[in-house]
């Protein structure tokens, strides 16, 4: 329990340092979230098996996002430079050799109808870092309900 305690005040103490990024009541800026998700992920890894379906997705500015292989697997993925239109894509889709995805090989392609400006342009994959889930969601829960209990001593 103890580093989720220690990791939980690092990354208090990384959104309160953005200068007021989130107000209270409002969802974490990418930046924060980002680095909300990098407190909570472990070494780079060279690879990690996808069998072509994830659980879930969630961009992480236009540079970086998080990859669900399972409830309780994840994956931070840092691309190099921008990938045009990840913030907006519905849908996204991963390069991956004999069910691996590779690091510095495999790319994330922003993909679906709904993105904006779509040219399916590939971003490939500088690091991947897997995350720990348990304690990311829990440092997220703990967030909200202080973000909850603020707006409420705000409020009245």
């Amino acid at each position: 329990m103890q580093p989720i305690v220690i990791g939980l005040a690092l990354a208090i103490a990384l959104v309160g340092s953005l200068g007021g990024c989130a107000s209270p009541g409002t969802q974490l800026n990418n930046e924060a979230k980002l680095g909300l998700y990098r407190a909570y992920a472990g070494e780079p890894a060279g690879s990690f098996r996808y069998f072509g379906r994830l659980n879930g997705w969630t961009p992480l500015g236009d540079e970086a996002l998080a990859v669900w292989t399972r409830p309780s697997e994840a994956y931070l993925l840092e691309l190099f430079g921008s990938c045009q239109d990840l913030d907006f894509a519905p849908a996204i889709r991963i390069s991956n050799q004999a069910s691996t995805v590779y690091a510095g090989f495999d790319s994330v392609t922003p993909a679906g109808a709904g993105a904006i400006g779509m040219r399916n342009i590939p971003c490939r994959i500088k690091t991947i870092r897997p995350l720990q889930v348990k304690a990311l969601k829990e440092a997220q829960r703990e967030l909200r309900e202080a973000s909850a209990v603020e707006r409420e001593q705000q409020g009245g």
